[in-house]
């Protein structure tokens, strides 16, 4: 019983520190409107129903599978950020081992990027927050999320979506990581401390050196 008690606190505060990392300053959009349902790339080129980003950071390179299939409007999203540059130079800023690792929203000295309008949760397309899957995190409203995004580094069962209501939406998932598990597992451990208002932050900064589609 009282394992099943801490569980479902370590749970809540997880979630909880979702929420406020993506809501401790709130993401500025460039247009108050949903991003639009879209299959292609910025460039309006067609895309790879699994294309393929590689992260370079300072700790090793991980290379994610996006499903473009399952999460179109998400994917269409995450990867004109990677064209744009948007995630070249930016930091994992909170580090929760045995949960997640996210990033996609600060610089090092913890100055929040501006950010394109956000996208529709799709959440409910069957995927699952499995331990090394790509995830948005967003605030507390279920279609608030922008750039930032997390790794699953446990399986979160309570992130899924199970229903369409304010509280059952879930995190969406959009991708895997295919290479670099050992990269993960490492970021993972990193120490973490607070910065100014910030929780769980490396203490020597996770960077996000370079961001690439590759497929």
């Amino acid at each position: 019983m009282f394992a099943s008690t801490f569980q479902w606190c370590d749970q809540a505060r997880s979630l909880r520190t979702l929420l406020i990392a993506a809501c401790m300053a709130m993401p500025m959009m460039s247009s108050p409107a949903m991003a639009a349902d879209s299959s292609t790339s910025s460039e309006g080129t067609s895309m790879s129903t699994s294309p393929r980003v590689q992260l370079q950071t300072n700790q090793g390179t991980i290379l994610i599978e996006l499903n473009a299939e399952k999460a179109p409007n998400t994917v269409a999203n995450f990867v004109d950020y990677v064209s744009s540059g948007f995630y070249d130079g930016t930091v994992f800023h909170r580090v929760i081992n045995n949960f997640m690792i996210q990033g996609g929203g600060f610089e090092a000295d913890m100055k929040q990027k501006a950010t394109n309008a956000p996208v529709k949760n799709e959440a409910d397309n069957g995927l699952k927050n499995d331990k090394y899957t790509l995830a948005m995190a967003r605030t507390s409203d279920p279609h608030s999320a922008t750039a930032q995004f997390f790794i699953n580094v446990a399986d979160n069962d309570f992130l899924n979506f199970t229903a369409p209501t304010a509280n059952g939406w879930g995190y969406a998932v959009f991708g895997r990581v295919i290479e670099g598990m050992d990269v993960v597992d490492k970021i993972k451990t990193v120490r973490t401390g607070n910065k100014g208002f910030h929780q769980d932050v490396p203490v020597e900064d996770v960077v996000l050196e370079k961001a690439t589609l590759v497929e």
